[in-house]
């Protein structure tokens, strides 16, 4: 075991020690010092998995089928990977697209380009042609890992790039029909990787070399790049781990696509810190009966999903609680109080909200043991320095956006900066502190609770509205699946709030459902932040699941400027007694 190794296990073994203390694991947890040659991949998971034949991964199929790797054997076969990447020419610095959906060979993969310094570029597979030519040249892509029915997309997209084919020998998913073949006759067949040798891998990487690259969300401008670096991510997802409250022995499952970052904190590096079971679902799409039916036949012991899960789980009545749940999480956006209520009314469990970036690790969090909030998101997690800046002054406040002091140390869990834009990188770090761009306000306690993207955030007859507690407010009614709020321009006003929103299933609609959504708006919301407009809308989304409100502002003051009022939009006006 390196000096590396040995320091990133005390300090995961405080925070193991700390479990169920929130308090003392913040105020004793120090990030470890791993030194200049830090690799997750040999100085953890290779730790981890010598001579351990428990189960690292259990990847779940629709048709019943389960697979399942021990640590020792993706060990193994990650040493093979790194092996042939090397002799068909891969080398340290290479960045590799890997377009794959929960497969083994994902994780065979991001272990052997970790282990030999190739960087992965993790990408969605619900990605066209057209966005894959942006990433190919912006990420200076040299390999793309993908499946057949994607490989094809690359015919139209150009670069100095190898393709390097997975499944397609198969009979199963991922295999090649005969037109796919004939077009992709000059990809490399992963399959090949099996003969290669299994001799040990030597360490050439340093702690500071780019480990990941990531395209974030996109939700109000044109996708940045994060790179991250062999301690950034790896190391920084210590943080993740005291957030997830995964223990040695769990099984860990998170709803969340391979190609965002959710995927690595929750379906790698967390539970791998602990040598836990990372356990995924693949499905052709979402159910939530079945979902939960998986919870409970695998023995998930901890599970992660987004706001919007929870809220399919919740509209499908699924009371029964899966019987070896302990640990409930949600993150992506955030939690709407009243489905942390209903799933502690069911399943006796708490959802812990929990709030982090591509660009960073988990940063806040509700601990094991905190005392909930309902709809906070808890405090900074052990080992992060997070405060609140008035965007005005630039003074701390009790409301301000999310930043972190990059003095008198950098944060470990923060990105290096954004791959090839200097200036990008310039402006998040500005005076000092890394910025979110979320704002939040803190309570007496410390405890944080999200009130919106600084864009999202308007402003109505000079009161400041968050439309995450306007949407709160709204899904609390029966009639609603999802909201999403913008500031709509007004002359008097400035802005009147106006709530999209998509309809629960069976609820009526047209004109019922809008006396019914305004009229609970009156008496769910002080008057400045009433709902004053209701559109029924199909919710623009990112291809990570993130709603895109910056469409609908867009929407709202082309509207504005040309003086007409959208053809499916009900207002408080078209409803003698709601308006005031």
């Amino acid at each position: 075991m390196t000096e590396a190794s040995r320091a990133f296990f005390a300090a995961r073994d405080e925070l193991l020690a700390r479990a169920g203390d929130p308090d003392r694991a913040r105020a004793e947890f120090r990030w470890p010092d791993v030194g200049p040659e830090f690799n997750w991949a040999h100085d953890v998971f290779d730790v981890l998995a010598e001579g351990n034949d428990g189960t690292a991964l259990r990847i779940a199929e629709e048709d019943g089928t389960e697979l399942t790797r021990s640590f020792a054997q993706l060990k193994q076969r990650s040493d093979q990977v790194a092996n042939w990447l090397r002799g068909i020419g891969a080398q340290r610095g290479d960045v590799a697209m890997l377009m794959l959906g929960n497969r083994v060979e994902l994780w065979e993969i991001m272990l052997a380009a970790l282990k030999i310094g190739v960087v992965i570029l993790p990408t969605s597979v619900v990605l066209g042609a057209h966005e894959l030519v942006d990433r190919v040249e912006r990420g200076t892509v040299r390999w793309v890992f993908a499946e057949a029915a994607d490989a094809v997309k690359f015919r139209e997209v150009p670069g100095d790039y190898r393709g390097v084919g997975v499944g397609f020998d198969g009979a199963g998913p991922g295999a090649a029909t005969d037109d796919q073949r004939a077009a992709l006759y000059d990809w490399i067949r992963y399959e090949e990787s099996s003969a290669a040798s299994l001799a040990p891998i030597a360490r050439v990487t340093r702690s500071e070399d780019p480990a990941l690259l990531y395209f974030t969300s996109g939700t109000t401008s044109l996708p940045k790049i994060v790179v991250h670096s062999h301690t950034s991510y790896p190391l920084g997802h210590l943080t993740t781990l005291s957030w997830l409250g995964v223990r040695p022995g769990d099984v860990h499952l998170v709803i969340s696509a391979p190609g965002w970052a959710k995927h690595a904190w929750s379906a790698f590096f967390g539970p791998w810190h602990v040598g836990a079971t990372v356990f995924v679902v693949n499905s052709a799409r979402f159910d939530a009966a079945s979902l939960v039916a998986e919870l409970d036949r695998a023995g998930v012991t901890t599970f992660c999903a987004p706001p919007t899960v929870w809220r399919m789980l919740i509209q499908a009545r699924l009371e029964r609680k899966p019987r070896a749940l302990r640990e409930l999480v949600s993150a992506g956006e955030p939690l709407n109080p009243e489905v942390i209520a209903r799933i502690r009314e069911w399943w006796g469990l708490e959802i812990r909200d929990g709030y982090g970036q591509t660009e960073t690790t988990a940063l806040i969090g509700n601990l094991p043991g905190d005392p909930i909030v309902p709809g906070a998101m808890g405090r900074p997690l052990p080992g992060v320095d997070a405060v609140l800046v008035d965007p005005v002054t630039g003074e701390e406040a009790d409301e301000g956006e999310i930043c972190l002091p990059l003095e008198p140390d950098r944060p470990v869990n923060l990105m290096p900066g954004y791959f090839g834009d200097p200036e990008a990188t310039a402006r998040a770090t500005a005076d000092g502190r890394f910025h979110t761009g979320d704002v939040a306000q803190r309570d007496a306690r410390g405890v944080l609770t999200f009130v919106g993207r600084t864009d999202d955030i308007f402003k109505s007859s000079d009161f400041k509205v968050s439309p995450f507690e306007v949407e709160s407010a709204l899904i609390e009614h029966d009639y609603v699946a999802e909201a999403a709020v913008v500031g709509a321009p007004d002359d008097t006003r400035l802005n009147v709030t106006k709530a999209y929103v998509a309809l629960a299933a069976g609820a009526p609609e047209g004109e019922t459902a809008a006396r019914a959504i305004l009229a609970h708006a009156r008496t769910a919301l002080p008057p400045y932040m009433r709902v004053r407009r209701v559109e029924f809308f199909e919710l623009p989304k990112t291809t990570s699941g993130k709603i895109r409100r910056v469409e609908l502002r867009r929407r709202e003051e082309a509207a504005h400027a040309a003086g007409e009022r959208l053809a499916g939009e009900w207002r408080e006006d078209d409803f003698p007694g709601l308006k005031g």
